[in-house]
């Protein structure tokens, strides 16, 4: 998700300020140990940062982490719970990639790079990919609502996620900030109205207990360490598929150490002066799984965003190529 506007909500972040920690197994059994330290610990520097990284080692498993347990603001990030549920309804049969979906103004949502102003039908498989790839919240909204919103959310309970939740939808997640009441939705027409121009007093913060997109580190972890090992399928076919699009994200390419095999999905906001990416997934170095989940939330001018991007981008590559070696 992004989404841009001024100047909201303040983040109660004082509690984020506590020392990046590593597991005794990675201080004492690993070379790298001291260098994946050293660069969680500059990666905890940036506003409002939580991560941990988790590498599977058959013999010398291994865990970074830096207030793992904040719940924040992860955006887009949830969208892999959508194409998991997805994928389970193909499973079962009562969905299928081949069928056609409508994308029109009654999915139409902000911050839809590819179908934004386009109308007609498309396969299911392509209203995947680009909710994936492009992080496309019309796709998003598509997928949600064949999905079923009450079945992804018994996914999210059935993996153990207890400080994760998702938004009836991305359109009713921007009326709900925008001003509208809970569970409304404003209608394509009307969300770019209050979103552009919402009456005085009545936005609300990105985080919040009803309408968001909110996980914590070991949340996130737990689901990719989980989900790749084909936990919530039944199929090979089906985790193949699930492999094949979150490998698709756009941000992998950004933060991946050069050639190596990653599966993720990012997310990100600025809202009223509130911003956010988090990136979670996956990467395999040799036969090591290397699971991860980097988030900042921080409150400050629009005009800020882009240095605090770059220093994100270089701190969590720098972060995946320690680990990489590390795990190698």
């Amino acid at each position: 998700m992004t989404l841009n506007r001024r100047t909201l909500a303040t983040l109660a972040a004082s509690a984020l300020a506590a020392p990046a920690i590593v597991s005794r197994a990675m201080a004492q059994g690993q070379g790298g140990g001291a260098r994946v330290q050293a660069a969680v610990a500059r990666f905890a520097a940036l506003p409002s940062a939580s991560c941990l990284v988790v590498a599977d080692h058959p013999t010398a498993p291994w865990q970074a982490a830096h207030l793992p347990a904040a719940r924040l603001f992860v955006g887009s990030a949830v969208k892999t719970f959508i194409l998991a549920q997805f994928l389970r309804e193909v499973e079962a049969g009562r969905l299928s990639e081949d069928q056609q979906m409508a994308i029109d103004d009654s999915v139409r949502s902000l911050s839809s790079p590819v179908f934004l102003n386009l109308t007609g039908t498309t396969p299911a498989r392509s209203v995947l990919e680009a909710m994936i790839t492009h992080s496309d919240n019309t796709a998003t909204d598509a997928a949600l609502a064949a999905a079923g919103i009450d079945k992804v959310r018994a996914l999210i309970a059935e993996a153990g996620l207890t400080s994760t939740q998702i938004s009836n939808s991305t359109r009713r997640l921007f009326s709900w900030l925008a001003g509208a009441p809970e569970g409304v939705d404003l209608g394509w027409a009307g969300v770019q109205r209050a979103v552009a121009a919402p009456p005085a007093g009545t936005t609300r913060p990105a985080l919040n207990d009803h309408q968001t997109m909110a996980s914590t580190a070991e949340d996130m972890v737990r689901w990719y360490r989980q989900a790749l090992r084909g936990t919530y399928f039944k199929k090979p076919g089906t985790l193949l598929e699930f492999k094949r699009i979150q490998a698709m994200a756009s941000a992998i390419v950004h933060v991946m150490p050069p050639d190596t095999m990653a599966y993720a999905k990012g997310g990100s906001i600025d809202w009223e002066g509130f911003h956010c990416f988090s990136l979670p997934g996956q990467m395999i170095v040799g036969r090591v799984p290397v699971t991860f989940c980097f988030t900042i939330n921080w409150t400050g001018p629009e005009d800020g965003v882009g240095a605090i991007f770059k220093s994100y981008v270089a701190a969590v590559a720098d972060v995946l190529k320690e680990a990489a070696k590390a795990a190698g």
